[in-house]
């Protein structure tokens, strides 16, 4: 199966993407934080990124889930900054810009991406993109010209546009959303955006749309669709209930699912702060958390 990007570049589709991705920028709506600054002129958005990526880091990656890091690890390049902004972010190094990026343009990004396949990553594994959006579609045409031939993981928080999602419609293999809370009053706490949870449900419905539930190939490799991931959080069961109950009965009991357990207080919960998930998870509410899942019917537990 040839990755999805090659025939929409072949058609002509990835041009006209990256002349509305110009226009974007300079108005900025690629999160639904919609900041509209003008990243062409040197504005930073509520993501602290101007016009060009920022590349922290790049490189096979082995801890992600089993189908994307196969026997070779998954193609990774994480982008500094971040357009959510979540209290207890565990890459906030990262993503709140405490560590420096690395600029790059689509020529450098072209490189990274063809250096990871060389390396024999399954896939080219794209962490945060949202705001690098522009820079991901400038990069595509020189990359695929140089012999691109592996799918793309958009491995996203979830809060992109519609009109993102659709720039990367023909373009992403595969989507890795995160759905991290069902309930407005809990998004507006932890992450100043009461609007996230309808927003992530809009956006699976678009994602599954695009690409499917999820294919895995005779190397129980995944090749296209949707993998969403969930981090369950201290004293928020009914969260986990409500997500795993709306995804099997919205999108398909057949979506692939990671139920991850790996939250710990990070970033700026402690020290007073956010004390209702200042602590791990006990081993109840992992396992009320696999109940969950289970009473939903999904069958693609990863």
């Amino acid at each position: 199966m040839d990755p999805i990007y090659i025939e929409t570049y072949r058609q002509g589709g990835l041009a006209r993407k990256i002349e509305e991705s110009r226009r974007v920028v300079s108005n900025c709506f690629f999160c639904e934080r919609r900041c509209g600054v003008d990243r062409t002129a040197g504005e930073i958005g509520n993501c602290l990124s101007g016009v060009r990526a920022s590349v922290s880091s790049a490189g096979p990656h082995h801890g992600e889930e089993a189908c994307l890091r196969g026997v070779s690890g998954s193609g990774t390049i994480f982008f500094a900054g971040c357009g959510i902004g979540c209290v207890f972010c565990q890459n906030h190094g990262i993503s709140a810009g405490e560590e420096a990026g690395i600029d790059a343009g689509p020529g450098e990004l072209a490189e990274l991406m063809l250096n990871l396949q060389q390396l024999g990553c399954h896939n080219i594994n794209f962490v945060t993109p949202t705001h690098a959006a522009r820079t991901i579609l400038e990069a595509l045409p020189v990359a695929i010209e140089g012999g691109l031939k592996i799918p793309l993981v958009y491995n996203t928080g979830g809060y992109d546009t519609p009109e993102t999602l659709a720039l990367f419609d023909g373009l992403v293999d595969i989507y890795m959303p995160d759905f991290k809370f069902w309930s407005q009053d809990t998004a507006a706490c932890y992450l100043d955006a009461p609007d996230y949870p309808a927003t992530i449900r809009r956006n699976l419905l678009i994602m599954h749309r695009q690409t499917g539930d999820l294919l895995i190939d005779d190397r129980s490799i995944a090749m296209r669709g949707l993998l969403v991931r969930h981090l369950v959080m201290p004293g928020l069961a009914e969260e986990t209930r409500s997500i795993c109950g709306w995804i099997a009965e919205n999108i398909s009991t057949e979506t692939a699912v990671n139920v991850m357990f790996q939250y710990h207080p990070s970033h700026r919960v402690g020290f007073g702060r956010f004390r209702n998930i200042d602590r791990r998870l006990t081993m109840e509410e992992m396992h009320a958390a696999k109940e969950s899942a289970a009473a939903a019917r999904l069958t693609r537990l990863l």
